[in-house]
């Protein structure tokens, strides 16, 4: 049974691993990166608190071992259903099931002015964007005498939240009382701000109140300063506008508010429902088509009765999917019933700051907050952690870091980029740093 495996992260990974050496299947794993990256821990790369090869393993060298599993560079940008025919940029797989474990991408809301001049929190090209733009914008304050302009370069808004919006706030509020005072004396007696924005009425909006007033409160600490019931609507010449007609003037806006799927041509328009997710069946099977999955944030599945407005776009789904998805393909193969797929919800959780968290979880019904819900938080994430190397990395910088109160990884490193000359003239580079 040939299957193509359209993205590589929770989701496609773990429906992977699950057919791996299995002589019924040939596996063909499709990501347009070459590597596997932990979404989780983004923000600590965009952070400089972790390098990218802390979260990060190359598909290649993970799957080298698998005789039936191939990998293959590339991004999809089409289907051809009725010949079982995945068109990427770069050629075409027959398949025999295809899925789509493609995840979701950062959703602006038709907002044209954010979209050009946020910076998203999605994938690690976002984080080390992040980090650079960051680390150049604090430089550039340093450089101003005016009060006003160098605070555009220091305030932070972060749109969104949920638990990315609220892990890297409260971390922006932690290296600004620490890291930067003693980094940027210069700075010292500036005023900044980090904003915190969101268009709910309450933090972790899906956790649960407890968790929710912990956070607002664990933040509010940290000198976050936290807007409810506003969303922003636009941003623009180092303006962001609110919707409740409030400014706020900053050159750093970190987009964590939205997700949204893509659509694939040669897919029913039928196939799609809220926020473009694939409509699947119990099975994940896209809806109007034979042989066409869809696991983990792209899909959108009622059949579940505990969850009948859809799952929530989180790892654990992904990962359960995945799984499970694997094991139906067994029993196919052997002509055997499939099962449907139930959701164990196995609680959720967020990280404030230094022995910081919040943790919830369903059964039982549990709540914990503090140092505790902080190394719960820090060991479920490290063995979530695709290998052994990135466990063992990551926990020493973690360690570093807790300690020492710093971490040594705030360099800009960015390419040159080459500036034109006329002709016969020797060709000169500029280091893209100079660029904010």
């Amino acid at each position: 049974m040939k299957v193509v495996i359209i993205g590589g992260g929770f989701a496609g990974v773990n429906l992977a691993n699950n057919l791996a050496n299995n002589k019924d299947f040939e596996v063909t794993l499709v990501d347009k990166n070459n590597y596997n990256f932990f979404p989780p821990l983004i923000y600590q790369v965009a952070t400089a608190y972790l390098e990218p090869s802390s979260i990060s393993y190359p598909f290649r060298k993970y799957y080298r071992d698998k005789e039936n599993i191939t990998f293959r560079m590339g991004e999809l940008v089409a289907v051809r259903p009725a010949e079982n025919i995945a068109v990427l940029h770069n050629g075409e797989l027959e398949y025999d099931a295809l899925i789509f474990a493609t995840g979701a991408e950062t959703n602006y809301f038709g907002m044209e002015n954010v979209k050009k001049n946020a910076i998203p929190m999605k994938t690690l090209n976002d984080a080390l964007e992040m980090r650079n733009k960051l680390l150049q914008r604090m430089e550039k304050a340093t450089l101003h005498t005016n009060s006003r302009e160098r605070r555009k370069y220091m305030n932070i808004v972060v749109a969104g939240g949920g638990p990315t919006g609220v892990e890297v706030s409260g971390m922006f509020a932690e290296m600004r009382k620490g890291i930067m005072r003693k980094e940027y004396p210069e700075l010292a007696t500036s005023i900044s701000n980090v904003y915190l924005v969101d268009g709910a009425d309450a933090l972790l909006s899906p956790m649960s109140k407890a968790s929710q007033k912990d956070t607002y409160d664990a933040l509010s600490k940290l000198g976050v300063i936290i807007k409810l019931n506003v969303r922003v609507t636009d941003f623009v010449d180092d303006t962001v506008h609110l919707s409740n007609g409030e400014t706020i003037q900053a050159k750093n806006l970190i987009w964590a508010a939205g997700v949204g799927c893509r659509v694939y041509d040669g897919l029913p328009a039928e196939s799609f429902g809220p926020a473009k997710r694939m409509i699947v069946d119990e099975h994940n099977k896209v809806a109007n088509t034979s042989n066409i999955y869809a696991i983990g944030d792209t899909c959108f599945q009622t059949s579940d009765a505990d969850w009948p407005k859809g799952h929530p776009q989180v790892a654990q789904v992904a990962i359960q999917q995945g799984k499970h998805l694997a094991k139906n393909f067994k029993k196919q193969i052997k002509g055997q019933a499939l099962t449907p797929f139930k959701y164990h919800d196995k609680g959720s959780m967020a990280i404030i700051g230094k022995n910081k968290a919040v943790v919830d979880l369903p059964k039982p019904k549990m709540h914990f907050k503090g140092l505790l819900a902080w190394l719960m938080w820090l060991f479920i994430h490290l063995m979530s952690l695709i290998t052994l190397r990135n466990r063992l990395v990551t926990f020493w910088n973690w360690m570093v870091s807790y300690f020492s109160m710093d971490q040594p990884l705030r360099m800009i490193i960015r390419p040159e980029k080459k500036i034109r000359t006329a002709p016969g003239a020797p060709a000169a580079t500029s280091p893209e740093s100079s660029k904010v």
